[in-house]
């Protein structure tokens, strides 16, 4: 029997120019973004004025987390407590969780069988919610058509906020996520696509956007320290109407990154060459579904998702278990229990009026989900691949 025996949890090392660079600023002691000297950039100035520039977009605020970000952003784009939001029913928990931090109230979206947004639902709530925010999830990296998105943004006048937490480096058409909407959160969290612990940020075109989240993010009246932000004329008023919710990033996580951005393409393309080992090996199995990825998509694979449509629920349950048993880590998200980062959308209790998606559920009841470490090497993904494959091949016996 074949058993795999690394970690699913196990990242690769930080770059050797981070390490360095973070003893550098532990050695100086100005961990704080703003300990800097007049006109110095700090760590975190340089870290977000080159992930603009990676982005393509004028501003970027670097934060304590990708969640913080998502808080921010609804804040800076005028979310009032009471108002509507859409978003994906399938997604991770963080995304409901941070309109509901803004006092907004979720108007969830069903999901299409490709595990993105449901785009005939989505345009059918857009017009009779009466919602003016969308907040779009790329769930598990899955861009759905980008396109008819913001075809349905401009019908409606939606502000829309792109949740790009598992779509750094992905792409539609070669516009890249995060430069659709009018406001992209990333995240930099451990299993992401730079990795330091927490952190994430907040990128945007509208300059009035930016400097209310500067504010938000707890710059006191150091906002001209801020070089990948509008001129200082823009926070006049601002300044003085935006409340202080203290989430910045410190130098120390910047240093980390920064290495990590400069490289960002590179590892995609080693994810994406880990993602095409399993995929082949998976639909091998006439049993597995793996959605085919539209030719506009250039997508990560820093995970994969497939589904197995004809297993029940107990089914499901003894694929997880006996994959768990042979060393390979599956998270099902039609799962009624929460469990690690998996949550069905019926479980966010606090969503008042919670609807009824069918669809969803159906979808969820046979969808698993696997992370790709890049500590994996290709070997190591076939054999991963194989032992998916032999054990449902025994659970549908």
């Amino acid at each position: 029997m074949k058993v795999f025996n690394k970690a699913f949890t196990q990242q690769e090392a930080i770059p050797e120019e981070g390490i360095l660079a973070a003893i550098e600023v532990m050695r100086s002691g100005r961990l704080h973004r703003y300990n800097t000297l007049p006109d110095e950039k700090s760590e975190t100035d340089l870290l977000e004025i080159e992930f603009a520039e990676y982005q393509g977009v004028p501003y970027c605020l670097a934060c304590s987390s990708g969640g913080y970000a998502l808080h921010v952003a609804m804040r800076a784009a005028g979310v009032q407590a009471g108002d509507k939001v859409l978003c994906n029913a399938f997604t991770l928990a963080p995304v409901p969780g941070s309109i509901h931090n803004s006092g907004a109230v979720p108007v969830l979206v069903d999901v299409a069988d490709d595990y993105c947004i449901d785009l005939d639902d989505l345009e059918a709530k857009a017009a009779s919610s009466g919602a003016q925010y969308f907040m779009l999830s790329h769930m598990r990296g899955h861009l759905a058509d980008m396109d008819r998105i913001m075809a349905i943004c401009d019908q409606y006048g939606l502000f829309l906020i792109e949740d790009c937490a598992h779509t750094m480096g992905a792409s539609w058409k070669g516009k890249k996520s995060g430069t659709f909407g009018d406001v992209a959160c990333f995240s930099a969290q451990t299993y992401k696509h730079v990795n330091s612990g927490e952190g994430g940020f907040l990128t945007t075109r509208h300059g009035e956007v930016m400097a209310r989240a500067i504010m938000y993010s707890g710059s006191y009246m150091l906002y001209e320290r801020h070089f990948a932000a509008p001129a200082k004329e823009t926070f006049q008023q601002i300044r003085f109407d935006t409340p202080n919710y203290s989430g910045r990033m410190d130098n120390l996580r910047a240093a980390i990154l920064r290495p990590q951005i400069a490289r960002l393409d590179a590892q995609c393309e080693r994810w994406n060459r880990r993602y095409s080992v399993i995929e082949a090996v998976l639909r091998q199995s006439a049993t597995i579904v793996v959605p085919k990825r539209p030719e506009a998509e250039t997508f990560v694979g820093s995970s994969i998702q497939f589904s197995l449509p004809s297993f029940s629920a107990s089914q499901m349950l003894d694929v997880v278990k006996r994959c768990g048993e042979r060393g390979v880590v599956l998270k099902w998200f039609g799962d009624a229990e929460p469990k690690d980062y998996t949550s069905r959308y019926d479980s966010w209790r606090y969503i008042e009026d919670m609807p009824k998606l069918p669809n969803t559920e159906q979808v969820l009841a046979t969808l698993l989900d696997m992370r790709i470490p890049l500590t994996f090497s290709e070997e190591d993904c076939v054999l991963i691949s194989e032992i998916i494959v032999a054990v449902v091949s025994e659970c549908e016996s």
